[in-house]
């Protein structure tokens, strides 16, 4: 029989800096009031200078393999979901993967914007699954607040910074993840966006010029896709575990937008008392918010071992997903904390790495027809 994808650890990383509706009034044509009546958002995190969507995810990270009581080494996979990489290439996950010293992992990237940490938590159940690996971390992380137009009011108010992270473990008894849906819709691209800095319009003065690197969306029509689809998402997802509505003890949407969330709820004929909600302090941390939710509803006693929850999400692509788990708890005993000398002997490997590296190319470098 194949093995079951238990969640055994989760963390989250946010910056310290905090930015309030009010902060907001005072650079642009807005209020506190305005603000939360149409996103139920109070506050946000915003990343200092030296902060990173790779440090962020690394302070995640850590935090989750503590509580999962597993060493860096002892990792297979390492996913990354994000939309504001560290750079296009290369990957963020490996930077985390460097830091980490987890010297056994495979590392990628994953881009599903919003959806991102539910593809990439079905696409570590399924590798473990499918037999192939033991030990999986998944990280959802973002610094969204250097892809916005801080004078566009339509998006600027909405967006926020941080990392969250599960790490999946094998297991032969029932639990863990048990159904998943992923679909996507690229009709739909257009609505939300950032236009420039790829292929299609590399970067360039022009581009900088017309604001091509900043977030763009279309409000309403992403508001009426996302209603539709994270109700059909989460039935779905339901429907495949081979359960009800009723046997599911807590809903833990992508916290994109309050009303958002209200509609969704209404259409699945679900009281707000059974859905995690926090996007009043974080705002929409994109493929962040849904372990970030998580660990504040476990910390809350909201999600206990045993309890049935779904993870459910839309962004841009179009993308949209939903995922069952049978939450697993920890196990008895005190978190791990990373040993000092863990971390040290993680940046020392990398350092020592490096050092060979160019001593190889000394010694080869003639030989280099590149050269």
């Amino acid at each position: 029989m194949s093995p079951y994808a238990h969640i055994i650890g989760w963390g989250m990383a946010v910056p310290e800096q905090v930015l309030t509706n009010d902060d907001l009034a005072k650079r642009m044509e807005t209020s506190d009031e305005w603000i939360q009546s149409r996103t139920g958002i109070r506050e946000r995190r915003i990343a200092e200078s030296d902060q990173t969507t790779a440090s962020l995810a690394y302070g995640a990270a850590c935090e989750a393999l503590e509580m999962a009581r597993l060493k860096p080494t002892e990792l297979d996979l390492i996913i990354v979901s994000t939309s504001s990489p560290e750079f296009i290439f290369p990957a963020t996950a490996c930077l985390v993967q460097d830091r980490l010293g987890a010297r056994k992992a495979g590392a990628f990237d994953l881009l599903a914007a919003c959806t991102g940490f539910i593809f990439a938590l079905n696409m570590g159940t399924q590798a473990i699954r499918s037999g192939s690996i033991k030990n999986a971390l998944i990280i959802g992380a973002e610094t969204l607040s250097r892809l916005v137009d801080w004078s566009d009011r339509s998006t600027s108010i909405l967006f926020g910074d941080g990392a969250g992270a599960f790490v999946l473990q094998a297991s032969e008894e029932r639990g863990g993840v048990i159904s998943s849906v992923m679909r996507s819709d690229g009709s739909g691209g257009d609505l939300l966006c950032l236009p420039g800095g790829g292929s299609h319009a590399p970067a360039s003065l022009e581009t900088v010029a017309a604001g091509k690197h900043y977030i763009q969306m279309n409000g309403r029509e992403v508001f009426r896709f996302a209603t539709r689809v994270m109700t059909q998402a989460t039935q779905e997802a339901i429907g495949a575990a081979d359960l009800k509505m009723d046997d599911i003890q807590l809903v833990i949407p992508h916290q994109a937008n309050l009303r958002i969330i209200e509609a969704a709820l209404r259409g699945l004929s679900i009281p707000m008392d059974r859905c995690m909600v926090n996007i009043d302090r974080y705002g929409n941390t994109s493929t962040a918010s849904i372990p970030i939710a998580t660990y504040e509803a476990v910390k809350q006693g909201r999600l206990k071992a045993g309890d049935k929850v779904v993870f459910v999400g839309f962004g841009a692509g179009l993308t949209w997903g939903a995922a069952v788990a049978i939450w697993s708890g920890l196990e008895p005993g005190a978190r791990k904390p990373l040993p000092v000398g863990l971390r040290f002997y993680a940046r020392l490997r990398s350092f020592i790495r490096r050092i060979m590296r160019r001593i190889d190319a000394l010694i080869w470098g003639r030989h280099n027809p590149y050269t």
